[in-house]
């Protein structure tokens, strides 16, 4: 028995364990790069995620979201942005708005995967948020494992747990409030909190 939860206990140390594209990133910023979940919709100024989670972090994070937007937008700003900005970590939100524009899945998942890629090939980590509501399915959630795995960028499980079934911490039925926003920074910070040490993190 002893034998058998020593292994169990290794296995999921092993699975905790995940390698990081670009772990030794040079870079400096801290980039949070959405749609109108980045951005804050539905909480007063500098009480979006990003904001929180700099307050957590002692250090600036830039918030580079915008409401509305696609995968497809994504990769037309991604430069001026994400890449411009000497990027150490960034925090990847995109997806809901792709299923509400009737973006293909195939599509969506092909532009996530490039920019993640982008943003790995400039030499900064990437931490993929999972954001899973009501009208999100399966695949979608399993493309995103996918682009994670094939990329080796940090998976951010459910985003929004906890979240879309609480109207305490919403503002209206997709987007948090303020105190949502607190929830998804501390969420986010507890998956990145191993990698913001190091070179150019203060």
């Amino acid at each position: 028995m002893l034998f058998a939860v020593t292994w169990l206990i290794l296995g999921l140390t092993a699975g905790c364990a995940q390698p990081i594209a670009n772990r030794d990133s040079k870079g400096e910023a801290i980039i949070c790069f959405g749609d109108s979940l980045t951005q804050g919709q539905g909480a007063e100024a500098g009480r979006d995620y990003p904001a929180q989670l700099a307050r957590i972090l002692g250090r600036p994070v830039v918030n580079a979201g915008s409401s509305g937007e696609t995968t497809r937008d994504a990769l037309m700003r991604i430069d001026r942005d994400v890449l411009l900005k000497n990027p150490r970590l960034v925090v990847v939100e995109f997806g809901g708005n792709d299923f509400l524009k009737n973006v293909s899945l195939e599509e969506t998942l092909r532009n996530l995967d490039e920019v993640v890629g982008r943003i790995e090939d400039a030499g900064a980590m990437v931490a993929l948020a999972e954001v899973r509501t009501a009208i999100f399915t399966d695949p979608y959630l399993e493309g995103f494992r996918q682009i994670a795995r094939k990329r080796k960028a940090l998976l951010i499980p459910d985003l929004l747990k906890g979240i879309m079934d609480n109207a305490s911490l919403k503002s209206d039925h997709i987007h948090p409030n303020a105190e949502g926003y607190r929830v998804m920074a501390q969420r986010v910070y507890k998956y990145i909190k191993p990698l913001v040490a190091g070179p150019g993190i203060k």
